[in-house]
């Protein structure tokens, strides 16, 4: 994480977030602002066209912008897949998902996208559910995918119960790792990180005041983030949920678990990398 002084914005990956929707534009602008904080030289985040200048008012300039082709519902359509696959060159990372929506055409986008593109992944919430039903999308394209499900997620996937889950994490999150080739996030307490042929990373950071909304969109932006600055698919993850624990743990010791959102996580991120390089 460390930088030589002769470096610029593109040696630091440009992140694509595709996400947000007329309910829940808030993703897109948590998850966007979660990879500038985490060191990405360059984000773009892609919303629904009309959604385009609030999502701008919401990330005061510091990450660009591309209205992508919607719905009557204010959801990224289908038809939008042209016009990130014109886009794909520009991009080292795409981060999707985060508040896409359930509407059909905005998950036919969604699976269309991961089965197409030549760039890493970070495939998240609503990307997650555009999945199930669908994980032979997963074989098909040999880049470098990150899922990053939370239990109810995780047991959509495999079609099994939640607490099946909760009482199997590690080998759950090892067993669909090795499955499908993938790096497997396993939210929740000790988040666990799975990849075929390493030992999964238990993850002690992070605290019960981090179960708020937006805090896995902010999880996704700083994988996305590691990603494009050249962390492999593991250790993006790894690094992405110690971080972001350690800065909720600083958020909470500022805010109190009660009364710290999503954003306070934003803030300490800086903090959180700071110290980390002070230990290493």
């Amino acid at each position: 994480m460390r930088r030589n002084p002769d470096v610029y914005k593109n040696q630091f990956g440009h992140v694509c977030v595709i996400a947000g929707s007329r309910r829940m534009l808030g993703a897109a602008a948590l998850s966007s602002l979660a990879a500038m904080r985490a060191g990405a030289g360059l984000v773009t985040v892609a919303v629904p066209q009309s959604l385009n200048t609030a999502v701008q008012k919401k990330i005061a300039n510091i990450v660009m912008t591309l209205p992508l082709k919607e719905t009557a519902e204010q959801t990224i359509a289908f038809s939008a897949f042209a016009q990130v696959e014109k886009l794909s060159d520009t991009f080292d990372v795409l981060a999707i998902g985060p508040g896409l929506s359930m509407h059909p055409g905005t998950q036919r986008f969604v699976r269309k996208v991961i089965a197409a593109s030549p760039k890493p992944l970070v495939i998240d919430a609503d990307a997650l559910n555009a999945l199930a039903g669908h994980l032979d999308i997963l074989r098909k394209t040999g880049t470098l995918k990150i899922l990053t499900p939370h239990p109810g997620e995780m047991s959509r996937l495999l079609g099994v119960s939640r607490d099946y889950i909760e009482q199997n994490r590690s080998k759950a999150a090892a067993a669909f790792a090795r499955e499908y080739q993938c790096v497997l996030l396993l939210k929740g307490y000790r988040t666990v990180v799975a990849a075929a042929g390493r030992k999964a990373y238990i993850n002690k950071t992070g605290n019960a005041g981090m179960a708020t909304a937006g805090s896995g969109d902010v999880l996704t932006g700083m994988i996305a983030a590691l990603v494009g600055q050249g962390f492999s698919g593991f250790e993006a993850a790894k690094w992405g949920a110690y971080l972001h624990g350690r800065a909720g743990d600083l958020a909470a010791q500022a805010k109190t678990r009660v009364s710290m959102i999503a954003s306070d996580i934003i803030d300490y991120i800086p903090l959180a990398m700071k110290k980390t390089m002070t230990e290493d």
